[in-house]
């Protein structure tokens, strides 16, 4: 299991939650508390995955461990065997000599035998420790994530609210000046001032038309002043006089 494996299943896994969260959200506190729970078991499912990655590190090492005195068993074997053969052969026994040779041999040849098998599986060793060590610093990342979203989460919080609230007023502000009765006045001044202008219309035509009687009335003086005059003139002639001005 290598450490793309386990954390590329798990960030994916971490991103279509955060994606399906940040779309459905609708209480940003929810949402985050969610993330925060979603996100912890993630790390438990991680810590899972690398607990069965070291798990089967452990049982290479137990048995290169297990191989290593086994190996060393069967140099001691065939020391022993090589020793004994030669104390018989010291005492003349050829054949019995040459039969504990036989069992140096054997147990030398599982000693090379162990030893191969022990360097064949070092190098996977080496590299399954390596892969263990990252996915502990992944994991051990993974957590500073987790402690930093729950020391930012009330200041997220915080932060969309104040947002919402601001949001609410600009909305709330908006309505007031839809719905503001003060914006009625000016249509209202405007009647007004049309009303008034209809007045002085008015009175300027009744004006008018008190002047041209009066010039009528005049005029009528007038006539009334020449008719007299004439009259008199009529008069005067019959008196034989003559007309004069006073």
């Amino acid at each position: 299991m290598s450490k793309q494996s386990i954390f590329g299943r798990i960030s994916t896994l971490i991103r279509a939650n955060v994606n399906a969260l940040i779309d459905q959200a609708e209480d940003p506190e929810k949402m985050i508390d969610q993330l925060v729970r979603d996100y912890t078991n993630n790390i438990r499912e991680a810590e899972s995955a690398i607990a069965e990655t070291i798990g089967q590190l452990r049982l290479l090492e137990r048995d290169v461990e297990e191989d290593r005195k086994a190996a060393a068993e069967w140099g001691n074997k065939a020391l022993a065997a090589s020793r004994k053969g030669d104390e018989l052969r010291a005492a003349g026994d050829t054949a019995g000599a040459d039969k504990f040779d036989s069992l140096a041999k054997v147990a030398l040849q599982r000693q090379v035998q162990t030893e191969g098998e022990i360097k064949a599986v070092e190098p996977q060793i080496q590299q399954q420790t390596e892969v263990v060590d990252k996915l502990k610093d992944g994991l051990n990342g993974m957590k500073q994530k987790l402690e930093q979203l729950k020391s930012k989460r009330n200041e997220l919080v915080s932060r969309s609210k104040l947002a919402d609230a601001q949001n609410k007023v600009h909305d709330a502000v908006k309505s007031v000046d839809v719905m503001d009765p003060t914006s009625e006045l000016g249509r209202f001044e405007e009647k007004v001032r049309r009303q008034e202008a209809l007045a002085t219309g008015k009175a300027e035509l009744a004006a008018s038309s008190l002047d041209a009687q009066f010039e009528s009335l005049e005029d009528v003086g007038e006539l009334t002043e020449v008719e007299a005059r004439l009259a008199a003139l009529k008069s005067g002639g019959a008196n034989g006089g003559s007309l004069t001005a006073g």
